[in-house]
């Protein structure tokens, strides 16, 4: 006969052979996103070198400035699992899912569904700011579509966003586990253990995966992906592809960058932007990257300060290959500018329609820097990227 003890032995070795095997089938199929060790398979879209680091098996984010490190390729059809936790009370980050390679026109953020990850500080400020509760945001696993994705939420939702059935995240520096399926267009979050959030219908519904720098110290860990079979998204549902453009602006300051002006006060970064503030402006006063480009392509998004009174005249100029390019469309709002560089043509489009079409004379270098010029009128710019080929 078998004894009391050796049953329940036996019973329990059983049950953990049972949990054993379906954790092993649950693991199946998952590949790590993050080594542990360093940034490998993750691009930095559009922050400081310093913003994102690895620190004891973590990703580490300063958070400055406001901006993305997304991964190396596109995902479509996946689960996706991480941990994060805020450093401090009311940080704000994110998880973006099938984003842009870059930052979306005049904002700092990728195109793409944005899986809100919220301290419960925020709320609690804006509680005592305002007197209420907020009816627009939780901070418990929010998911919207941000700067021209869309998505039709469901489960509790406004017209944009859907909000969690339940309030299960936990406040800093505590940690959180996320779960995030995406399929067809669809996509699902769950909140330590339990699905609270969503929505169908998604555009782009394949695309690059990013976490968000916003403000606050955030950390993430053990970020894992299983792929599911592909279901054919279209190109018009599909980001557009890394073309290597690299950020050439850190968000906070003018590393990378010198002027040959002798007062180049007026130049100032930070917040993500780089302001030329309006004023009596030298001959040839120019702000130039300190590494020089070849046959390129160079974005940038550019807009013209409101004067005290009145309308400005005085455009924005870039220049290059020692060419002053007028941007005649310049406006209040902010447009972006693309400059296609190959052997003695340069090509400038704005918003995505060719608007210049400039042929350098014979004798014109073959390499050279890119310059803001200072023509007195008030200017800010951001996103500034090269791909130098």
């Amino acid at each position: 006969m078998i004894s009391s003890f050796n049953r329940f032995l036996l019973v329990t070795l059983v049950l953990l052979g049972t949990i054993t095997l379906l954790r092993g089938a649950d693991e199946e199929g998952f590949t790590n996103l993050f080594n542990g060790r360093d940034l490998s398979g993750w691009v930095n879209a559009n922050c400081a070198p310093e913003t994102w680091s690895v620190k004891d098996g973590m990703i580490h984010c300063t958070g400055k400035p406001t901006g993305a490190l997304r991964t190396t390729r596109q995902y479509e059809n996946f689960t996706l699992e991480l941990e994060w936790r805020h450093l401090t009370s009311g940080g704000n980050s994110g998880v973006f899912i099938w984003g842009t390679p870059i930052a979306a026109p005049g904002v700092p953020f990728l195109r793409g569904i944005e899986v809100q990850v919220l301290d419960h500080g925020y709320a609690t400020k804006y509680e005592e700011q305002t007197g209420k509760k907020s009816d627009w945001f939780t901070v418990h696993g929010d998911v919207f579509p941000i700067h021209g994705a869309t998505m039709k939420p469901f489960g509790r939702h406004n017209d944009m966003r859907s909000f969690p059935s339940e309030d299960r995240s936990k406040p800093s520096p505590e940690w959180n586990h996320y779960r995030i399926v995406g399929s067809n267009g669809v996509l699902r979050l769950s909140v330590n253990g339990k699905e609270v959030s969503g929505g169908e219908d998604c555009n782009y519904r394949k695309g690059y995966l990013a976490l968000e720098s916003e403000g606050a110290p955030v950390e993430f860990r053990n970020i894992r992906i299983k792929e599911l079979p592909s279901s054919g998204a279209e190109a018009e549902l599909t980001a557009p592809e890394d073309t290597g453009l690299r950020a050439i602006f850190t968000g906070l300051d003018l590393r990378g960058w010198k002027t040959n002006s002798a007062t180049g006060t007026r130049w100032k970064a930070g917040g993500n932007h780089l302001t030329l503030s309006a004023g009596n402006a030298e001959p040839n006063a120019t702000l130039w990257t300190e590494k020089e480009y070849g046959d390129s392509e160079l974005v940038l998004d550019c807009r013209m300060a409101k004067p005290a009174s009145g309308k400005s005249t005085l455009k924005p100029s870039v220049r290059l290959r020692d060419v002053d390019l007028i941007l005649e469309n310049a406006s209040e709002a902010y447009q972006r500018f693309t400059f296609a560089i190959s052997g003695l043509v340069i090509m400038v489009t704005r918003n995505g329609e060719i608007e210049q079409r400039v042929e350098l004379p014979a004798d014109s270098p073959r390499r050279g820097r890119l310059g803001l010029v200072d023509r007195g009128g008030g200017l800010e710019f951001m996103n500034l990227y090269a791909r130098d080929q």
